[in-house]
């Protein structure tokens, strides 16, 4: 039998499949209006979700990028909504820098306070997170309702994180809440619309991470 006709890949270096990735996004993306340090987080969400629409939609505070790898380097946590988050941010490279990724919604207190109080436990998380997490990252990709309970903590003075990446996906209030973050005066990244989820919202943790370590590496070379 004749195999000469099926396809091949291009490379299957990981690598080179990265940086293959890259240029494409870039050639396909074309002219956009987000600035040198925001668009490698923008490039990663598009690498994640193969959509840009998606990814054209990512909105920044102007702090945002620089918040988020201040918050990294300076050690601080990052709090998820959901274990997909958890599982998929890069834990060796931040505890580098001495953070750690926490997830509260499935713990035992959360869940029974939620039934206690009729009311989804990714809301009780989020007022437990906010004890334990203080000046951290807070990354939020599933449940709108734990971005809209963050959001009304800040608002009551309740909660500070240094950075919120608020990308829920859904169709029940997954785009009014992050309408309601991009209303903020602090550090958010968030984007437009119903579409969103864990996926880029770790894609979003991640790029901030590799530009901390990237920061790291050039302060080390100006030193040397």
């Amino acid at each position: 039998m004749d195999f000469s006709t099926e396809f091949k890949p291009l490379t299957v270096q990981p690598v080179e499949i990265e940086g293959k990735s890259f240029e494409m996004i870039t050639e396909e993306l074309g002219e956009h209006s987000f600035t040198a340090e925001q668009y490698p987080v923008v490039q990663r969400v598009i690498h994640a979700s193969a959509d840009f629409e998606l990814g054209r939609s990512v909105q920044f505070h102007p702090d945002a990028v620089r918040a988020g790898v201040a918050a990294i380097r300076a050690g601080k946590d990052i709090v998820a909504d959901v274990q997909m988050i958890q599982s998929g941010i890069s834990k060796p490279k931040l505890k580098a820098f001495g953070g750690d990724v926490s997830v509260y919604i499935s713990d035992p207190d959360v869940m029974e306070e939620a039934k206690r109080l009729n009311t989804t436990r990714a809301i009780i998380s989020m007022r437990k997170a906010i004890k334990e997490a203080d000046g951290g990252i807070f990354a939020i990709g599933n449940a709108p309702t734990a971005l809209l309970e963050l959001i009304r903590l800040v608002k009551n003075g309740e909660a500070k994180p240094g950075l919120v990446v608020g990308m829920p996906v859904g169709f029940v209030s997954a785009q009014e809440s992050k309408e309601e973050l991009a209303k903020l005066d602090i550090p958010f990244i968030t984007n437009l619309g119903r579409k969103g989820g864990s996926p880029v919202t770790v894609a979003a943790v991640n790029a901030l991470i590799r530009i901390a370590e990237e920061q790291v590496k050039h302060d080390e070379k100006e030193t040397t």
